[in-house]
């Protein structure tokens, strides 16, 4: 396979596992901020005067809200702990897999905390049955965009398959992706994983 036939690049398995690795820190960055401040938020509300008015529906959907914004947060600075615990130990290319799984499940959550935090403000300010039409529609305008938009563009371009399925072997590379090093000669590429 060659880059001109536009299939794939030329990179060995650690390569494409460096490139993934900060396209993924990249992609973190924007979803973990939204994240933060909006859990920040929530967990200030409890606090404000206005909290002790709410109806008994109104608190269980604050209660719910915090909690997916607690587990959103959670996973999408779960890349931060998976990296601490897995550095130097030569498994960038499983580390990245198992790290954009956990983003992903944090972009859904995210999703879900802001789904059920407009609900809640919704609810507040105009009541149940506008609320839950607005909120229903704002679901879909994320599915579409986070989503559907997406898959309709792999499906459009013929990708069904991972982008890793296009990658050459390296020759040098085990089973696993991972460069073999001769006894006691560290290899420089894994170093700062």
């Amino acid at each position: 396979m060659t880059p001109e036939d536009g299939r794939g690049r030329h990179e060995t398995p650690n390569e494409r596992a460096d490139r993934r690795w900060t396209e993924l820190l990249q992609e973190v960055r924007v979803a973990q901020t939204g994240a933060q401040i909006l859990f920040g938020f929530l967990l200030s509300v409890v606090f404000m005067p206005r909290f002790a008015t709410l109806s008994t529906f109104q608190r269980d959907l604050y209660v719910v809200t915090v909690v997916l914004g607690g587990l959103a947060t959670g996973a999408l600075i779960a890349p931060v702990a998976y990296h601490r615990l897995l550095a130097g130990r030569r498994l960038k290319p499983e580390l990245v897999d198992a790290t954009a799984r956990v983003v992903t499940l944090g972009v859904v959550l995210l999703a879900l905390t802001i789904g059920s935090a407009l609900l809640l403000l919704l609810n507040v300010a105009l009541g149940a049955p506008a609320a839950g039409l607005i909120v229903a529609g704002m679901m879909v305008w994320f599915a579409l965009w986070w989503l559907l938009l997406p898959m309709l563009l792999i499906r459009r371009n013929g990708h069904f398959h991972h982008p890793q399925d296009d990658a050459p072997q390296d020759d040098a590379d085990d089973d696993h992706g991972r460069v073999s090093a001769a006894p006691g000669r560290s290899d420089a590429r894994h170093d700062n994983q």
